[in-house]
């Protein structure tokens, strides 16, 4: 079977994880065209949890999971798409690689922990440590407002993406 794509899903209300999401998306295209210089370069595929699919999931070669935490959990659009899809993959994408990234008001450890769990589940591989970037978003003006992600955590976030991208493209995983 030919490699699939990096598949990136994300979801936001206020903008904090779109910009992490896009960030780690142009990281991972510049990863892999790198990487693929010489030949076929991975494709990077950035879907909004609403529109993600199970047929999609079971075409990536890895994943990137990018979430805002909502009352300390993963925003219910990501736990939708997990929903949609969890069985339709089950025992069919063993072993892949995956991420994730959270966008966090207070610690981001609930949303994270519920990630892991779903990506267990699936027998997925973890290859890096959450990254949560904290906005310490409290009252709930601050809680709906537009985020302004600062360019540090962008960079951080392009870490994350640019890492997994180069990972799949010179095959470690």
């Amino acid at each position: 079977m030919a490699r699939g794509p990096l598949l990136i899903v994300w979801w936001s209300m206020t903008g904090g994880t779109e910009q992490l999401a896009g960030a780690a998306r142009d990281a991972a295209a510049r990863a892999a065209a790198e990487a693929g210089a010489d030949g076929e370069a991975l494709e990077v595929l950035l879907l909004r949890a609403d529109r993600a699919r199970p047929e999609q999931v079971l075409e990536a070669s890895g994943y990137l999971f990018c979430t805002p935490e909502n009352l300390g959990s993963m925003s219910g659009m990501l736990k939708d798409f997990f929903d949609r899809s969890y069985y339709a993959a089950l025992d069919r994408i063993n072993g892949r690689p995956y991420a994730s990234i959270v966008c966090a008001g207070s610690d981001g450890q609930g949303a994270a922990r519920q990630i892991d769990r779903i990506a267990t589940g699936w027998r997925l591989r973890r290859v890096s440590e959450p990254l949560i970037v904290c906005t310490h978003a409290q009252t709930p003006e601050a809680i709906l407002a537009p985020k302004r992600i600062p360019p540090e955590d962008l960079e951080r976030a392009g870490q994350v993406g640019g890492g997994l991208a180069a990972g799949l493209s010179m095959g470690l995983w």
